[in-house]
């Protein structure tokens, strides 16, 4: 008996993946029948109730706190409270993308997207050679690929699936019908964009995800791994870096800016400086989040201090 029980519940943890996958579809699909502004609001406000409930919620007042220590509680919690709605409104902005997204090139100015920086998509467009544009999580960073397509470049973009496989599968499908070429992060991705670069097209990344190993930088002035990878390509590829962030706007509307190529940090021999481009990204990171702090992920262990000791000891 014991081991027939054991045996329901194996394949039960088995099928659970491909269950909460097919919940989160059928919710997605339910929340779709509604207007898209109501919609939106709506799962704001059901964010910000559900979101201090969860564990990730003690993380996100530590980050806060560490990053911005000379706030108050009160301020810090109001910008945990925003991030929380801004995670709510991209789960649901999944959903009506296609209506979100109304920019035009043709006709800019004229729907709920706008965006900054237009001659200097179309100069990435015309160039002759590889490019990167880099991101972060910040308001609702799915739409920059998107732009990139309406303004026809050829860009592959490095995204991180999510751990269950079903809703993996789910999420590429939804972006590679609107982002193009998609590349999941893993141990031979880094192959993958090479090619692309060499290839003269260009790469998206997000630069500021968790990153055990790697570059030894600063963000917000507290010490943090970061990734490379970005350096890395430049160094080897010679190619222009762009920035580029996703606002949110007042009344669900959205502001993409793309900022002119940035000044890659050299070596006294012209060679690519590693570690001082990663902090580079950073300080760009930086400086959209304290614009905007309540757009950004506060949740994610971008400092991997999870299982430090002052965290353990933090109360809220």
């Amino acid at each position: 008996m014991k081991g027939l029980l054991r045996r329901i519940g194996a394949n039960l943890r088995k099928a659970w993946p491909w269950l909460l996958a097919r919940l989160v579809l059928a919710a997605l699909m339910l929340l779709k029948l509604l207007p898209a502004d109501f919609a939106l609001n709506l799962i704001d406000r059901v964010a910000r109730w559900l979101g201090p409930k969860q564990k990730r919620h003690r993380l996100m007042l530590y980050n806060l706190k560490r990053a911005f220590p000379e706030k108050t509680d009160e301020e810090r919690l109001k910008i945990a409270m925003d991030s929380w709605g801004s995670m709510g409104r991209m789960a649901a902005e999944y959903v009506y993308l296609d209506k979100l997204f109304d920019f035009d090139p043709e006709r800019p100015g004229r729907g709920r997207v706008e965006v900054s920086g237009i001659p200097l998509f179309l100069e990435i467009r015309d160039l002759k050679g590889p490019f990167i544009v880099f991101t972060a999580h910040t308001a609702n960073f799915e739409m920059l690929p998107v732009a990139g397509n309406a303004f026809g470049l050829d860009v592959t973009v490095l995204f991180r699936p999510p751990n269950n496989p079903y809703m993996a599968d789910m999420v590429h499908g939804f972006r590679a019908d609107r982002m193009g070429a998609l590349v999941p992060s893993h141990a031979g991705s880094s192959f993958a964009l090479a090619r692309q670069l060499e290839s003269g097209g260009g790469v998206g990344v997000l630069v500021d995800q968790k990153f055990s190993k790697g570059a030894d930088t600063t963000l917000f002035g507290v010490p943090v791994k970061t990734n490379p990878l970005l350096a890395k390509l430049v160094r080897q590829f010679n190619c222009p870096v762009y920035p580029a962030r996703c606002i949110r706007l007042p009344g669900n509307r959205y502001r993409l800016e793309l900022e002119p190529a940035l000044t890659i940090p050299r070596k006294e021999n012209g060679d690519v400086d590693v570690n001082a481009t990663a902090q580079l990204l950073n300080d760009t990171v930086e400086r959209w989040v304290r614009e905007y702090p309540g757009q950004w992920l506060w949740y994610h262990d971008r400092w991997d201090i999870k299982f430090s000791e002052d965290f353990k000891n933090f109360t809220v």
